[in-house]
């Protein structure tokens, strides 16, 4: 197995786009041949469009593109841009009438962090279109599209939380290769998969160390608490793997794994996590071996997402606290 970048997975473009004084932004993923895809969705709190498309039991048949965005449900409006630029490319489910680009999408919640009127519009979902086709795309980790908002172990309030991004990870085994794209917004901390060590999260009094959020949620166990669903955690994973639409939701369930192991805790109420996959090729390959790959990634995604980004919005960074 070998480390390969997401964006040598072939049929997909991703692209950001953000604002950057407004806290928010956007990250698409195309496949204009059209994928066949799969959704997991375990938080109480998701904002999304179109995710009943993926129901094995639904007659779409493939997708067109995944977007991740900010903006909490206003950020939904974001999928039209992207609507608007494959429609103008001519890729859509041809309905005798006019050929209908499908377009899932899920948001993350950051409209606390600088102005609850920035969010993922129209124009920013084409923008991030156009900009996956520059220069072989313009996607990188970090305070970058979905994640320019994004933050970590907000139990406590946003005192005490500190800045994550969005991540990615990509392997390959012979000619399989599976990928995660991760926007991480989480209520809880971020834990290094490999080696259990929390590496982001809930802040401490002080401010300069972390503390466990799941022993701060013990303590207050007994009050009855409204922590709304100001986080979500959101991704894709992507293989070259020939799947089904059914096959890919277990692959979407198995990823989840992957939250699980880096992020405590996680799938709460407070959260809206979601986890899409795509099939983008037609290498043979074994699910179960793809769907513990994807969890792998996925993991690793969510790592690199905290540890790509610099401080910002008078947030602490991870990079900022080990130094």
């Amino acid at each position: 197995m070998k480390e390969i970048s997401i964006l040598e997975i072939e049929n997909i473009k991703i692209g950001n786009a953000e604002n950057r004084e407004g806290a928010t932004g956007c990250t698409v993923i195309l496949v204009e041949k059209g994928a066949p895809a799969g959704v997991d969705i375990r938080g109480g709190g998701p904002a999304s469009r179109e995710t009943q498309l993926l129901n094995p039991v639904a007659a779409a048949e493939s997708i067109h593109a995944v977007l991740l965005s900010g903006g909490s449900a206003f950020g939904l409006d974001a999928a039209g841009g992207v609507m608007k630029y494959l429609e103008e490319q001519e890729v859509g489910v041809d309905t005798g009438a006019a050929k209908v680009p499908l377009v899932c999408a899920s948001c993350l919640f950051d409209l606390q962090l600088v102005s609850k009127d920035a969010r993922p519009d129209k124009r920013m979902g084409y923008q991030a279109c156009v900009n996956s086709y520059q220069n072989g795309g313009n996607y990188q980790d970090g305070n970058f599209g979905a994640g320019t908002g994004a933050t970590v172990g907000k139990l406590k309030g946003t005192d005490y939380m500190m800045k994550s991004g969005i991540g990615s990870c990509a392997s390959q085994i012979g000619d399989i290769k599976v990928g995660a794209v991760v926007a991480v917004n989480a209520l809880g901390d971020i834990f290094d998969h490999a080696t259990g060590q929390q590496i982001a999260g809930l802040l401490n009094e002080e401010k300069n160390g972390l503390r466990s959020t799941e022993q701060e949620m013990y303590k207050q166990a007994g009050e009855i608490r409204d922590l709304f669903t100001g986080n979500t955690t959101i991704g894709a994973v992507i293989t070259n793997a020939k799947f089904s639409k059914a096959q890919m939701n277990k692959i979407a369930a198995m990823a989840q794994n992957g939250y699980a192991r880096a992020i405590r805790p996680v799938h709460t109420q407070a959260d809206g996590d979601t986890i899409y996959a795509l099939s983008v090729g037609d290498v043979a390959a074994d699910i179960n071996a793809v769907g513990t790959l994807a969890a792998q990634v996925t993991a690793e995604a969510i790592k690199r997402a905290v540890l790509s980004v610099e401080s910002a919005y008078g947030l602490p960074s991870a990079k900022e606290l080990t130094k």
